[in-house]
């Protein structure tokens, strides 16, 4: 069984399985196919993401537990709805070691705990102990201060006492506490000395941590899931769910970060299958790498998965409503900016992210690296310095040896040429690297996604700065746009290679939600109108960095309105993200405060320039927003609709991307449409959520209209401006480069050419017979159109779905 469409919901505290159970009706009569649920697992309390999981072995209580997973299936169920839910194979939550029982037996009894296997500790690199960067200061300072204490008394799973570090507990192991408890400094030491753990200062971990981590977060202790033993220990749970029919599929978090991706798959659908899932369902959070100067990467076609969450797609959807006339318009803005921040010309995006991927391997990725120095068989003279230069010319997340050699070994060359001074090195380590029967090439292809998403995502995406829309999770900066043949190309290759793969718009990672690109798409068709604003706003407040000043107010415009907390945290996550002028580690109060002061200005002086701007790019941006999303839904794959993005969503980033939904409003507002009622595009998204309802509702009751994708021909002078597809019966029409068409004073006599007959606009019912449909009357109403037969529109008008 495979989704006609998926929904996807946050569940939390403050919105657990019971209140998710409550609103699968209203998914139902949306048109939704799936519920795709974030990690239920018991995760570290007060989280609010899940993927800190510290107990495999049940439901998140705060979540409601096995009951409420049961009452939310049984719902669900009653709906005609089918459960995806999200699982983390890659790590474990260990913030609260006393939360996540196996990690507090690992602390207590150090390599003999049972669950030592379970964690991927290099113990010889501790000294038979695993490092915690968990201190505010280095240790003899914090025992000193007397904020490390020693507690004897026996404690849930502590039968020796516990180590205690403000709020923080840790296990004595056993044997350890002399009688008297010792409670002057010296003895202190000497205790925690005698541990299977040390407590480390945290400024330490990014070169002396010995666990494996997700990415930086040392919180996050990855799992030696390749083991059986381990696999089926962490899987009990989500095996469960399978066996008593709570869910039909899974997406996989990060599956990079695995030892074996390809491995852990064959033996998910195994497990998988022996547990009465039939064909399971399975899907990758997997970026693929797209580049102007080398061929796009594709998913591995040996996975046991049906596709990935949608990035991909994404990143076509954005590029192909991008005019790629503003590219040169855009790009000059940032020069002029740069020469009068006095900084250097803009080295292009290909140095930018090897930039700042080099200095992620040299900074919070170093123990990393060190740790693969160590894997080496035989010495390599300046064996980090080698790796650390191959790491950052890296140009996918990873290679999955023996296949995709050819990444390693572009990465090798391109390493060599920049660094002649390493090259002996660089090639004494290739063949290591190469070799999958090393540990360190399989470490080494683990170590590279952490390094590209940290430079790229998480640091280069907040310096290349002329469009927010090109730096999206998925997305490459250097390819500007995509052109109608290239977008029909995309969607052609992913009918024909993976037809049941998500797409996505919006997710919970998305630094920009869909409709903020969409109206920041709208500048790259009036940069010149752009620069003037950007000039004359920066006058209201500038951090005095040029280029992050377009980030920033980028920011406020297409998330406009906004509260403004919610523009000071995106403000300050950006500006210590791209690490230019402050950091996380070490944030610059100055700066920050001409950060603050410029979200400020949006709310004070800027206010009226930046609703003039919004103005002007608001019904663009509506125009973009619904293209966009009838291409998602009505395209190839399986679309997600992300919670709430229905209607209008203007969100930047985490926790931005987590906050509540009004389903009331939207129930009231879908009622409203089912009785007749055709809205203007406006602010309230109703327009949005006729498309998002009529579409889905298609796509579940008619899926023979959804088998194949065919580009359609659009003729006459404005044919440019629209994308047109037959996927199989049902023919999605989109408005593209709107204040363009505007100039040209409208469609004129283009023309949609189609078979004759009868069919009906399923968003508006009206109906057209001719062969040639002027496009101007097909978009009266709307920018969008959705082509069918007249006998599907009772289930697209809810006779079949309420």
């Amino acid at each position: 069984m495979r989704p006609t469409s998926t929904y996807r919901l946050q569940i939390r505290a403050s919105f657990d399985l019971d209140a998710a159970a409550d609103v699968t009706g209203y998914l139902r009569d949306l048109g939704v196919g799936w519920v795709y649920l974030s990690p239920l697992l018991q995760a570290t309390e007060g989280s609010d993401h899940g993927y800190d999981v510290v107990d495999p072995t049940r439901v998140d209580s705060s979540r409601g537990g096995a009951e409420g997973l049961a009452r939310f299936a049984a719902a669900a169920r009653a709906a005609g709805l089918g459960i995806l839910i999200d699982t983390v194979p890659n790590h474990m939550g260990i913030s609260r070691p006393e939360q996540n029982p196996w990690w507090w037996d690992v602390l207590r009894l150090g390599e003999a705990s049972p669950h030592a296997p379970a964690f991927d500790i290099d113990w010889d690199a501790g000294g038979g102990r695993v490092r915690l960067p968990v201190l505010g200061a280095e240790l003899g300072a914090e025992i000193g201060a007397g904020a490390v204490t020693i507690d004897p008394a026996p404690q849930p799973g502590a039968p020796d006492g516990v180590v205690r570090y403000y709020d923080q507990t840790f296990p004595l192991a056993p044997g350890t506490v002399p009688a008297p408890v010792p409670d002057d400094a010296a003895g202190v030491a000497a205790v925690l000395s005698a541990q299977h753990y040390e407590l480390m200062f945290w400024k330490r971990e990014s070169r002396h941590l010995n666990y494996r981590r997700f990415f930086t977060i040392s919180g996050l202790a990855g799992v030696r899931v390749e083991d059986a033993p381990v696999f089926d220990a962490s899987h009990v749970e989500v095996l469960r769910w399978f066996r008593e029919g709570l869910a039909d599929g899974l997406r996989i978090d990060h599956p990079d970060g695995l030892a074996d991706p390809g491995g852990y798959l064959q033996q998910l659908d195994t497990a998988l299958r022996d547990a009465g899932a039939g064909a399971p369902y399975v899907v990758v959070e997997k970026i693929l790498e797209h580049s102007a100067t080398s061929r796009p990467e594709v998913l591995p076609a040996w996975w046991d998965t049906e596709g990935t969450t949608g990035y991909d797609a994404m990143a076509e959807i954005d590029r192909v409503l991008i005019d790629p006339a503003g590219e040169s318009g855009l790009t000059a803005i940032d020069a002029d900016l740069r020469e009068e921040s006095g900084l250097p010309p803009h080295p292009g995006w290909a140095e930018l992210s090897h930039g700042t991927k080099r200095v992620v391997a040299d900074t919070i990725q170093v123990s990393e690296i060190n740790r693969l120095v160590r894997c080496l068989p035989r010495p390599i003279p300046d064996a980090a310095d080698a790796l650390a230069e191959i790491l950052a010319c890296y140009p996918v997340y990873r290679s999955y040896l023996p296949a995709g050699v050819e990444w390693l070994d572009a990465a090798v060359a391109d390493a060599a040429a920049r660094r002649p001074d390493l090259a002996a090195s660089i090639a004494a380590l290739a063949p290591l690297l190469a070799d999958p029967a090393h540990e360190v090439s399989r470490r080494f292809q683990q170590t590279a996604g952490p390094v590209m998403a940290k430079g790229v995502e998480d640091t280069g995406f907040y310096r290349q700065t002329r469009l927010g829309t090109l730096t999206e999770v998925g997305g490459d900066p250097s390819v500007f746009a995509v052109d109608l043949a290239g977008f029909h190309d995309a969607l052609a290759r992913r009918q024909a290679a993976w037809p049941a793969a998500m797409t996505a718009l919006s997710t919970h990672d998305t630094k920009r939600s869909e409709d903020v690109r969409a109206w920041l798409s709208v500048l790259a068709e009036m940069p010149e109108r752009w620069a003037e604003a950007l000039t004359q706003l920066r006058r209201h407040g500038s951090t005095g960095n040029g280029p992050f000043d377009n980030l920033l107010w980028q920011g406020v415009i297409g998330a406009w309105p906004a509260r403004p907390d919610r523009l000071h945290a995106y403000a300050e996550k950006a500006a210590r993200e791209s690490a230019e002028q402050t950091t996380w580690e070490s944030p610059d109060p100055g700066f920050e405060a001409r950060v603050h002061a410029l979200v400020d200005a949006a709310f004070g002086p800027a206010r009226p320039l930046v609703e003039e701007i919004v103005t002007e790019i608001r019904r663009p941006g509506w125009s973009n927003a619904l293209a966009a999303k009838l291409l998602q839904l009505a395209g190839p794959g399986v679309p997600d609709v992300y919670q709430g993005s229905e209607l209008w969503d203007h969100s930047l980033v985490d926790p931005d991307n987590r906050r509540s939904v009004d389903f009331g409003i939207r129930r009231d507002l879908l009622t409203r449409l089912d009785e007749g009622w055709r809205p203007p595009v406006d602010d309230t998204g109703a327009a949005k959520l006729l498309v998002v309802s009529r579409t889905l509702r298609l796509r579940r009751h008619r899926p023979d209209l959804f088998r194949r994708y065919t580009p359609m021909t659009v003729a006459g002078g404005a044919a440019p401006h629209a994308i047109a597809f037959d996927r199989g019966g049902v023919v999605a029409v989109a408005t593209r480069l709107p204040v363009g068409l505007d100039q040209r004073g409208g469609w004129g006599e283009t023309v949609l050419l189609r078979h004759a007959g009868p069919a009906i606009d399923l968003l508006t019912g009206r109906r057209f017979e001719s062969s040639e449909v002027r496009v101007a009357d097909l978009l009266e109403s709307y920018p969008v159109a959705l082509l069918g037969p007249e006998d599907a529109l009772p289930a697209v008008a809810g006779e079949e779905s309420l």
